[in-house]
């Protein structure tokens, strides 16, 4: 203890507890930012004097009701939800790849989604009327979701071989089909008329503005369900930074890591982006930021990613809802804004140690 005290190293113990501490620390912020998010709007309507009438069986307002609860609380539980995907996707892709610059859009993910999005406004109009009633406000998510799916599918079908999965060529696959996908992007969008441009362009900026109850119960079992995995990935994620052949002599399924990773961070981001759009900076910050108050181990930096990436959202979502009220910032523009000088002074912070 000594020793380690004198080197400057934290003791495992110590490791632990302040994960703990951090963890509360970080369930405390989000809690708080929840209940500054319902509060906050450009309606004015107050959180507390309706949550009293409704506790008590008082005569609430209907338009009071219908900004509180069919507005502000499927966009709050939707930004939590997208954080808490995003900044999961990214933990798990960095100790996949043992790459401290990977992030869901690594593997093709978000390019995948992104081109179904943009298939469905552009040539969602060629459907049948019965098709497009049916799906209704939901076909660019469900396009952008399925679109996620099917890169994910040909990316793991290229990297896979005898039952094995490349690391490396998975790595160099997602980069290929990211470009493929972005190229049949640029055909569609030049195929774009004006107001099919406005929509693409708001899509790719990301906004939580289209958050309802119907969009949240079906994306919300996906996210769940990606983010759910991630916890039992922990201890093959801190055996793979020795490399996969460490791993395996350690005991670890390191295919089935890779698989269960590949999976969860599809399903996570997918769902994420096909009802949020493109929301950059969050996957790639919100590790790098607990990693450097907690440590690299996955058991507490899991977890904490989620806490942190909801709150982080959260937050964004109500700078993009107040600094141009009652007209509302895209929220990829916000995190942007936010992210990269972070990720920046990390970077340069860090680059002796990462050997750029």
């Amino acid at each position: 203890m000594t020793e380690q005290v004198a080197s400057g190293r934290a003791s495992p113990t110590d490791r632990v507890r302040r994960g703990r501490r951090v963890t509360a620390a970080l369930a405390l912020l989000l809690g708080c930012t929840c209940v500054i998010s319902l509060s906050q709007g450009a309606a004015g309507t107050d959180l507390w004097p309706v949550l009293y009438a409704t506790l008590t069986g008082g005569g609430v307002a209907q338009m009071d009701r219908i900004i509180l609860l069919d507005i502000r609380l499927p966009r709050m539980f939707m930004a939590v939800l997208v954080g808490a995907s995003l900044a999961v996707s990214g933990a798990v892709m960095q100790g996949l790849f043992r790459n401290p610059l990977a992030d869901p859009g690594i593997v093709g993910v978000s390019a995948g989604a992104g081109l179904g999005a943009i298939t469905a406004i552009v040539l969602g109009g060629l459907l049948p009327a019965v098709l497009l009633e049916f799906f209704g406000s939901s076909l660019i998510a469900i396009a952008a979701f399925l679109g996620a799916w099917g890169a994910t599918i040909i990316l793991y079908s290229v990297s896979t071989r005898r039952g094995q999965t490349s690391v490396a060529t998975m790595l160099l696959a997602g980069i290929a089909i990211a470009a493929l996908v972005g190229a049949m992007s640029g055909l569609l969008i030049y195929a774009a008329d004006d107001a099919q441009l406005r929509s693409l362009t708001f899509w790719n900026l990301g906004s939580l503005a289209g958050a309802t109850w119907t969009k949240l119960a079906a994306a919300t079992p996906i996210m769940l369900a990606g983010i759910a995995a991630a916890p039992f990935l922990a201890r093959g994620l801190n055996g793979m930074v020795l490399g996969e052949a460490a791993a395996m002599h350690m005991g670890i399924p390191v295919q089935r890591i890779k698989r269960i990773a590949v999976l969860s961070v599809a399903a996570a981001t997918g769902a994420a982006v096909a009802v949020s759009g493109g929301i950059g900076f969050v996957g790639i910050v919100v590790p790098h930021l607990l990693r450097l108050a907690t440590g690299p181990d996955h058991r507490t930096l899991l977890p904490n990613a989620a806490l942190l990436g909801a709150a982080l959202l959260l937050g964004a979502d109500m700078i993009s809802r107040s600094i141009v009220a009652p007209a509302e910032l895209p929220i990829g523009i916000v995190t942007a804004v936010l992210g990269a000088p972070v990720f920046l002074y990390i970077l340069l912070r860090r680059r002796g140690t990462m050997g750029v």
